[in-house]
């Protein structure tokens, strides 16, 4: 992929409903799954696998620039005005370049026209997790209690944001 300064384009990039049946999907996941278990203890890990992404309450999109797999977004189905935003990753070659926030305005407004008010998440407290929780406190999630099933953790972070 090239990555060079100045050689990437928003405007190239398409997000697609996704199957998660494509080998580059299950390998950038697996990906995502590994840093969630080197900086968060097992019990911690609240990233969902394969599985838990193909379950009807959940539609996953990936993202794809020049015909590579840069980025993937879920959002789980939490009640008629709520929506947990899930395995948001971008590829590590293409961080820092507003990728997440292209991700975040996509699925915002997806979560918009389904009529969800509410989006919320959880993320981790450990340093390694700061970049992701700086962009979302930029555009403008804020802390609030564990929701859904989540229980109070020292290693995650809950936020949420209003629609």
């Amino acid at each position: 992929m090239d990555a060079a300064p100045g050689s990437f384009s928003l405007g190239e990039v398409s997000l697609r409903v996704d199957d998660l049946l494509d080998a580059r999907i299950e390998a950038f996941l697996q990906e995502h799954l590994d840093d969630m278990h080197r900086h968060s203890p097992p019990g911690s890990v609240h990233a969902l696998d394969l599985e838990g992404l193909r379950t009807p309450d959940v539609t996953f999109w990936s993202a794809w620039w020049r015909g590579e797999l840069i980025g993937c977004v879920a959002l789980k189905h939490l009640d008629a005005e709520h929506v947990e935003l899930k395995s948001m990753r971008t590829s590590t070659t293409l961080r820092r370049r507003g990728l997440g926030r292209f991700v975040l305005d996509f699925v915002a407004d997806e979560a918009r026209r389904r009529g969800y008010r509410r989006m919320s998440l959880e993320t981790g407290t450990p340093d390694f997790f700061e970049p992701a929780r700086a962009l979302y406190r930029s555009y403008g999630f804020r802390p609030c209690p564990p929701f859904d099933a989540y229980s109070p953790d020292p290693f995650s972070v809950f936020m949420t944001l209003a629609l």
